[in-house]
Parts: C-alpha cells; structure tokens; sequence
C-alpha cells in the first residue's frame, strides 16, 4: 500500500531499499518506519493509515477517533508550514517529503539517529530535564504571539474542549466544579504562544552526551500557555521527592532561558510574572484530564495534587 505514495516511489528509485517497522501508532491509526539505505544514510517515514471507524460503536468513541484524525492533519500542517520556522535551539526532524490523500497520509523525515540526536530516555534526573527546559524556552519564544492557523487553537491533547467523555467521569470535587473556569483561565492569558501540546520525555531525542535535544511528535501543536508544556513536561519525568526539590529551581532555568530569547519590545517581567502564576493552573488542568482518564495514573503525585490546591485557592 505504501507504493502507491509517489515519494516511496522516487525514495526506493534512489536506494532506500531497507525498510525497518519502528513502531505502530496509538490505536493502530499507522506506522513509523525507517528506510535505509546501503551507506548507512535512512529517513523517518511517519505513515498514517486510520482504522475505518465503526458507527455502531459508542458516541465516545467516535469523539476519540474525530481527535485522532485531527490531530494527524495538524501534525501535517506543523510539518509543512511552521517546522522550517524552528531554529537549532529549537530542533525538530527536517520535512523532506509531505503527501495526504483524505485520511491517510505519509510525512518523510530526517533521522535524528543519524543527525546526532540518537539516545532515548526513559529516565532523566533533574539536572538533564535543563536541556528540555532550554529547548522549550526557546520554541516557546521563538513562537510567542504567533496565532497557530491550521493548528490546534488551544494546544495539548488533554484540552478540556477535545475530552467531554474524561470530564463527565471525574468525580464530584472542586476541581471539576472549576475545570471550565481553569480552562478558561489558561486559555484567556495575555501572553500565548504555541505549545508542542505533548511534551513527553519520550517525544525527545538527546546527543550522546545528553547536552542536545530535539522533538518529535507534533499532534497536539497549537496555541497557549508555555506553562501547560513545562508542568507537562517536568511531570512526566520527575517524581514526587524530585518535583518538591527541584521544581522551583527548573522553572527558574526555564525563564532564564526564555528571557534570552523573547524580544525586547516584550515585557518580560509581565510575562514573567503571568505565567507563574499560571503554573499551578497548568497542572491543575493535567490533573482534571487524569483524574477521568485513569485516576491511579502514577502522574497524580502528592506534588501535582499541591499545585492543583494552590491553583484553586487563586481562582
């Protein structure tokens, strides 16, 4: 079925002729593959194939599945129109071939593997969460008051508006009776920018010496708080001790690092000072989306259920 892509057809004329499945996408919606060729030299060949949905099944589900396809169509828009934007300090995989036809699609990439950044982490300490910190300064400054057509108008992919099925489960509590005005909160701030949306310890790729990072996977791409891609971020690789230690010094870094990239007819003190308290806003909204999704989640640490109350106490 892959042949029928016209960039197979010129990427196999020109030798690519080992292809490695890397790995299936969530819920079977597509395959990551990697084409090789005799040299060593391979690209990233993101193929989306989406299950035909079946209408029978429940209304919830079909909620899920209109994300999905969305999602990919953003990630082909981020790809086409805005990746090139990204500098080095903000690396992402090169587009080097883009084709959709209706659901289906297929988006040729560089290989990080071989451009450098070949280490995957399960596990970071917090000292190496910096680098991640810096790349996210300086794509969130590079894209500050930037509006995100063809994007995800509120980015991340636990965006209360895309989850109705996640928040009609929550249980009765304040966070729930104050999910919307959370949302609208974040959402509302004067300073936005556009957020990765799923910023993950495993959507980034490191150097060998873990000084450079780049990222991948961009469905959830779209307009927001920066904060929502930090708190994301700094969760999902910090546990509860490290996160109660650390977590006041990394957010630091990370507005050390954005102030060096943010222009100076911005004030960056109102930013500043904007999206710190927006912090506690941002892992509130997470906690809203876990505590439907899955409500043992190991993310739902004593730490995030602090800066939920702390983000309560200030609406």
């Amino acid at each position: 079925m892959l042949y029928k892509f016209n960039s197979f057809k010129q990427l196999i004329g020109e030798g690519y002729d080992k292809i490695t499945k890397l790995q299936s996408l969530w819920s079977d919606y597509g395959t990551i593959y990697r084409l090789a060729k005799d040299d060593g030299n391979s690209v990233i060949v993101k193929h989306i194939n989406p299950p035909i949905f079946d209408h029978s099944q429940s209304w919830n589900s079909s909620i899920s599945h209109q994300r999905k396809l969305q999602s990919y169509k953003i990630e082909y828009q981020w790809y086409s129109n805005y990746g090139k934007l990204c500098t080095s300090h903000s690396k992402i995989p090169k587009l080097l071939y883009a084709e959709a036809h209706d659901n289906e699609q297929i988006i040729v990439l560089e290989d990080l593997y071989c451009s450098g950044y070949p280490i995957l982490k399960t596990s970071i300490n917090a000292d190496n969460t910096k680098v991640v910190l810096k790349w996210l300064a300086n794509f969130h400054g590079k894209f500050l008051n930037i509006d995100p057509m063809d994007l995800w108008k509120i980015g991340s992919y636990w965006n209360l508006a895309t989850r109705p099925d996640e928040y009609q489960v929550m249980p009765e509590n304040e966070l729930k009776k104050n999910a919307f005005l959370i949302n609208d909160t974040l959402n509302q701030c004067q300073f936005k920018t556009i957020i990765h949306g799923d910023a993950k310890l495993a959507n980034f790729c490191f150097s060998q010496d873990l000084s450079l990072v780049a990222a991948v996977d961009f469905q959830y791409v779209g307009g927001g708080c920066g904060m929502k891609d930090v708190a994301y971020f700094l969760g999902s690789c910090l546990n509860n001790a490290e996160l109660k230690k650390h977590g006041h010094t990394l957010l630091s870094f990370y507005f050390e690092e954005l102030e060096k990239v943010v222009s100076k007819k911005i004030n960056f003190q109102d930013l500043e000072s904007e999206w710190r308290n927006m912090y506690p806003l941002a892992w509130a909204d997470f906690e809203r989306f876990l505590m439907g999704w899955n409500p043992d989640h190991y993310k739902l640490t004593k730490y995030s259920k602090e800066m939920t109350l702390k983000a309560l106490k200030s609406l």
